[in-house]
């Protein structure tokens, strides 16, 4: 990637993690939303988690070692927007 890119990249996680923690849901919102939400003790049960990067999260589903990425809004925590792969 070039630094321009690499800029419109941060520009954009930026923006969606201001986004997500300025005004955050409830579980419920988000359930209707994205679907499934975690809350930590969840997400510990269900995944590995590979590395963080607000507001993303790289995961590997315990259940069957399937990697992929959710987001995550700060109070209430809750991870959200399951996306599969890329694999490795």
């Amino acid at each position: 990637m070039n630094t321009s890119t690499d800029e419109r990249i941060e520009t954009g996680r930026l923006a969606r993690l201001l986004a997500l923690n300025l005004d955050p849901e409830p579980r419920e919102a988000l359930e209707q939303h994205y679907g499934m939400v975690w809350n930590t003790q969840e997400l510990k049960r269900d995944f590995t988690v590979i590395r963080f990067c607000a507001p993303f999260v790289v995961v590997r589903r315990r259940s069957d070692r399937v990697r992929g990425s959710l987001e995550f809004q700060h109070e209430p925590r809750f991870y959200f927007n399951w996306i599969e792969g890329p694999p490795e």
